[in-house]
């Protein structure tokens, strides 16, 4: 059934299905916040971080690594097959329809990464930490977006959507330039060899998902490995699977990512926010430097870049806003992409690795960042005119 799917149909299916996975990765947050500060904190811990008794895969000693290193390669391949997709057949296909959005986005990068360093510029050890305020959460932001029904103008629920798309290849781009400790060239070099031949594949016309899911695997392995983080195998592998049309308007790409959208939605994402988003709320000072400038960053650093970027454009004629929005659309859609979570925790726990203090203290800033980010960005868009 799912292989006579039409495109359009596929299409419509993965956008109703995007709202709801944002719900379900709210309610595993409050969980995960309860239980870090019940009196079962020590009991939910250890559940995630005591060493397994076995492991298949040598670096993969607790649930907390199957889950952040296994278990997301396939939320990032995922994301790496909706990126191949909106680049070649959605919105990021027009050349002059995305100038606007990766402008937003890429601004929207920067100006959280400078507030986060003005911050702690000169605290020792932190600014490792500059990438964290710099994600949005595509699932957490979208479901924030769905409670607001159809008040909204979908044009602004599409460049939000486009935002976040280019906004996400820049963290997976990120996490690969700046967050791999050391490199075992040996590894590097057989991932290298698996994604040529993935790549081979593609080019040479094999539509057969299962040999591209067993070389993703290796590549996976190899990449885990190498010392690149090996969430970024999920990405290159996505990159090579065959996204051409056949005569029934369907093809490998999206019936993988039909197949596996719900996967990542309802179980990955959440497994990841319950065994993340428990922080000890009194443990800290959230008003220190670090989870201060993750906070701010969030808030006011990506607000400010997407506006400035939006309205510099405008002005400019490089670009004009999404049909229907007005200026308290466009600001409440801007404090939603300051929604970071998934993204921001991830890349929480690569920027201080062996410094469990430092990413409980991220963890405060995360979501303290995204949970004003969502009241506030809800709150403007309820004041803006209704869309007709």
């Amino acid at each position: 059934m799912v292989k006579n799917q039409s495109h359009g149909g596929r299409r419509k299916a993965l956008a109703t299905s995007e709202a709801a996975p944002g719900m379900v990765l709210m309610a595993c947050a409050a969980i995960a916040l309860g239980l870090a500060n019940s009196p079962l904190a020590h009991a939910w811990h250890d559940l995630f971080e005591h060493p397994l008794a076995w492991t298949p895969i040598g670096p993969l000693t607790s649930l907390h690594h199957w889950i952040n290193d296994g278990a997301m390669a396939v939320f990032f391949f995922v994301v790496g097959l909706e990126i191949k997709r909106e680049f070649f057949m959605g919105t990021l296909a027009d050349s002059a329809r995305r100038r606007l959005p990766v402008i937003a986005a890429v601004a929207g990068m920067a100006a959280p990464a400078l507030v986060y360093l003005a911050v702690t510029g000169a605290q020792p050890g932190l600014s490792h930490g500059w990438a964290i305020p710099a994600a949005t959460d595509i699932a957490f932001a979208l479901g924030v977006l769905a409670l607001l029904g159809r008040r909204i103008p979908p044009s602004i629920r599409l460049f939000l959507l486009t935002v976040a798309v280019v906004d996400d290849l820049g963290a997976i781009a990120v996490i690969a330039v700046f967050y791999t400790a050391s490199v075992k060239l040996v590894w590097l070099a057989l991932a290298a060899a698996l994604f040529a031949v993935l790549a081979a594949m593609n080019s040479i016309g094999v539509r057969h998902v299962t040999p591209y899911l067993v070389l993703g695997a290796g590549l996976w392995l190899a990449v885990l490995h190498s010392g690149v983080h090996a969430t970024v195998a999920g990405v290159l592998a996505a990159f090579t699977i065959p996204l051409a049309l056949d005569k029934r308007g369907d093809s490998p790409l999206l019936r993988l990512e039909h197949a596996l959208i719900g996967v990542s939605g309802f179980l990955i994402v959440p497994l990841f926010g319950l065994a993340n988003a428990g922080v000890a709320l009194g443990s800290g000072d959230p008003l220190a430097p670090l989870p201060l400038g993750i906070a701010l960053g969030l808030i006011v650093g990506k607000q400010a870049g997407i506006m400035l970027a939006v309205l510099g454009c405008e002005r400019a004629g490089l670009g004009m806003r999404p049909a229907g929005a007005g200026l308290l659309h466009l600001w409440g859609m801007a404090l939603l992409c300051g929604v970071g979570f998934t993204m921001s925790l991830f890349i929480g726990a690569l920027a201080f690795p062996g410094a469990p203090e430092l990413i409980e203290d991220a963890k405060v800033g995360v979501l303290a960042g995204s949970l004003v980010s969502a009241l506030l960005g809800s709150a403007i868009l309820r004041m803006a005119p209704r869309a007709t």
